[in-house]
């Protein structure tokens, strides 16, 4: 992986407000070099997958994790983890759920996909950022991923 190009998270959210918040967070947190955002889930699968504006990404240049909401337009979130987790060449990518969906169908379909951890979102301020905070810190610092 390149280190000018590594993208270290891929933040996938179309709430406005939550990515703001997500994003300063993380910047507030100074642990990540690099956030690639997704909008929508066929955004997040052309950037992962090197497809449509993003081409000519190296696809060995993956996020290190991806935080992932679960209501999305165009291709839900659900349907996302599913295409990850069906490729070998991404099934290995944590995958972080970061919803405020409280659903046990939701929960449990997520784990069933191949999730790594399901986050509900915290509706305040304070909270919210230090969910994304300790994500970050773990995922990118003291997780040990495959062949590292």
């Amino acid at each position: 992986m390149s280190e000018s190009n590594a993208v270290e998270i891929l933040l996938v959210e179309d709430n406005p407000d939550d990515l703001e918040l997500a994003l300063r967070a993380l910047e507030k947190a100074k642990i990540t070099n690099r956030i690639e955002v997704a909008r929508d889930g066929v955004e997040a699968l052309d950037f992962i997958f090197c497809e449509g504006p993003h081409v000519g990404r190296k696809f060995e240049d993956k996020p290190r994790v991806i935080l992932l909401d679960l209501k999305l337009p165009k291709i839900d979130g659900l349907e996302v983890l599913k295409r990850l987790k069906a490729d070998p060449r991404t099934q290995m990518i944590p995958v972080v759920m970061l919803t405020s969906s409280r659903e046990q169908r939701d929960l449990v379909q997520s784990y069933r996909l191949g999730a790594n951890s399901y986050i509900v979102k915290p509706v305040a301020f304070e909270g919210f950022v230090n969910a994304v905070q300790d994500l970050g810190m773990y995922w990118l610092l003291l997780n040990q991923p495959p062949g590292q």
